[in-house]
């Protein structure tokens, strides 16, 4: 193979043999686009998994909101019972009121959590990832010019 002035000064050697300018800006566009669809699809799982939480949290909210109104019923009973009828009815509604409010509150602040986990909507990981990419093709260039 003959090589002109013009074509050895575009072409570069590595391990497996002489390559073009244009082989290597090619080989640089498709490893750009695999790592591109790379790291959407880890920020698609990211997202998936942050959407998978907010439910989850979304969900013991609706809960608490549930047993709450049931808490409430309960206090309505506590009430109509004190005003109608013996000490002894009116306390056991109280007390099964006041245990439904405890686990009304503790699911309420289980599910807060679960949706403070889920916030914001960002893809944490994908973005480190592509942080880290951009500084490895830098450090990559730089060690090229040297």
């Amino acid at each position: 193979m003959k090589h002109t002035a013009a074509s050895m000064a575009t072409t570069t050697h590595n391990g497996s043999g002489n390559r073009t300018t244009s082989d290597l800006i090619h080989d640089l566009s498709e490893q750009s686009t695999r790592l591109i669809r790379q790291e959407m699809a880890l920020a698609r799982a990211e997202l998936t998994q942050k959407g998978i939480e907010a439910r989850l949290g979304v969900g013991l909210v609706g809960t608490a909101g549930v047993l709450l109104l049931y808490g409430l019923g309960a206090v309505t009973a506590a009430a109509i019972l004190l005003l109608s009828t013996a000490m002894q009815a009116w306390i056991a509604a109280v007390v099964i009121a006041g245990a439904i409010l405890i686990v009304a509150g503790v699911t309420a602040l289980i599910g807060r959590a679960r949706l403070a986990r889920a916030a914001p909507p960002v893809p944490e990981v994908t973005i480190e990832t592509a942080k880290r990419d951009v500084d490895t093709i830098r450090a990559s260039i730089r060690e090229g010019r040297s």
